[in-house]
């Protein structure tokens, strides 16, 4: 006869180890099962990683769209009086490309690129246009109802390449000039 204690012992073990490994399964489940990345975006324990030129949470937004439109600059250059002028920044050919028209109030078109932490950079990479060079940085720090009345901390600089005259929009600090301010 078989013991009362083994015919109880060994189904209750057998039910305890199947639902400890229940509970383990369902306590390691998959983070990124429910979570959808746009623009190619790669799911990594539950958050969206990026691909260049898009953010949000699940990568749905295009970075440089919050810098697209017009702009109102008022600048005072290490060189030049006190100006205010209009320009316009629209997207380039690329996803993280721009094209800012009428920069230094000048300018045809000069092409930058958005870069940097959380995509509110604006990078102008060092290029030659109608005999300067001109290069530079800002950010976006004020994007109230996404690019309406946002204002864009830019410095940047214009060298004459004829005179090398140089025009300096706070690029090298507070000694030579303030940084340009763009609002819109």
């Amino acid at each position: 006869m078989k013991s009362p204690l083994k015919t109880i012992l060994i189904p209750a073990l057998l039910t305890i180890a199947a639902f400890l490994s229940v509970m383990y399964v369902s306590c390691n489940r998959d983070q990124c099962k429910t979570v959808v990345c746009a623009n190619n975006g790669v799911c990594n324990q539950g958050s969206c990683t990026c691909p260049s030129g898009y953010g949000g949470t699940n990568c749905q937004t295009v970075l440089r769209d919050k810098f697209e439109g017009v702009w109102q600059v008022f600048e005072k250059g290490s060189t030049t009086n006190a100006a205010q002028y209009g320009i316009t920044i629209s997207a380039g050919p690329n996803i993280t490309d721009l094209v800012i028209t009428k920069l230094f109030n000048y300018f045809g078109p000069v092409n930058a690129q958005v870069a940097g932490v959380n995509g509110d950079s604006l990078i102008i990479p060092a290029q030659q246009i109608q005999g300067k060079l001109v290069f530079g940085t800002g950010y976006i720090y004020s994007t109230a109802t996404y690019g309406q009345f946002a204002s864009i901390s830019m410095s940047y600089e214009v060298i004459d390449t004829a005179t090398d005259m140089i025009d300096d929009f706070g690029y090298y600090g507070p000694d030579l000039s303030a940084p340009s301010s763009w609002n819109k």
